[in-house]
């Protein structure tokens, strides 16, 4: 009998911030395919034996996205029900969507449990909204890490300089100087706020704040790293006030 897969989202790391659907079915799973980003107050709960590490880091090892998509398919076709615990959201700039389709070509049953994205929990667990009616009435997600066998970048940022809204770019540490340059040849005011907010929700948070001119020196110097993201534009000032309270 054929098993079935769950591409189930972690949230940012917060073992309190898993959904009850994904603590359960991680519990009753036969097998957990896990990447980097879960960390480890969660991969903890799991036990050894029936984890396996596909992860990625940049720059660093990594398991091929082809092996992680065959993986499933045998696990499942074994008669496993096999959790596949992605960071944050399944499908938000993760590669849910190429598992999902793999595992549809191969008539392999699945479901999917959303998870908390940091896209909007890092922010907001750095006491910084990604939307207020004062600064920002629209708000743009954006990927610092694109596919590499890319001629160009797919990412518009004149058009999002020109949006006037809070941008919040995920996996952006290591174009950190590229595409905050690039904001401002395309007009966007050089002392606009910017921070980045390094493992949120983990007990080793930690946030830095600059503006567009500044924020590369500032992360340097803190030697920020991922996972991390950044939070550009006026909503950022409102951390002054609100980070007090969280």
């Amino acid at each position: 009998m054929t098993g079935i897969v769950h591409l189930v989202g972690s949230g940012p790391g917060d073992p309190e911030l898993l959904t009850i659907k994904a603590r359960r079915l991680i519990d009753e799973a036969d097998v957990v395919l896990h990447d980097k980003l879960p960390g480890p107050e969660i991969l903890s709960t799991i036990p050894e034996g029936k984890r396996e590490d596909v992860g990625k880091r940049a720059g660093g090892e990594r398991t091929s996205q082809e092996y992680t998509n065959d993986r499933l398919v045998e696990l499942a076709q074994e008669g496993n029900e096999v959790v596949r615990l992605k960071g944050g959201d399944p499908f938000v700039f993760g590669r849910g969507g190429e598992e999902m389709s793999h595992l549809a070509a191969n008539g392999v049953d699945f479901d999917v449990v959303p998870g908390i994205s940091s896209a909007f929990a890092g922010p907001e667990l750095a006491g910084i909204p990604t939307t207020h009616r004062d600064h920002a009435s629209c708000v743009s997600f954006v990927t610092g890490h694109e596919d590499p066998t890319k001629d160009e970048s797919a990412v518009d940022w004149g058009a999002l300089a020109a949006t006037g809204g809070t941008i919040v770019v995920l996996m952006g540490v290591g174009k950190l100087p590229d595409y905050t340059a690039a904001l401002r040849e395309a007009g966007m005011d050089s002392q606009t706020p910017v921070a980045l907010v390094e493992r949120a929700s983990r007990p080793e948070q930690r946030v830095v704040t600059g503006t567009l001119s500044t924020i590369t020196e500032v992360a340097a110097e803190a030697e920020i790293e991922p996972p991390a993201i950044t939070v550009i534009g006026g909503v950022v000032g409102e951390r002054e006030t609100l980070a007090t309270r969280s």
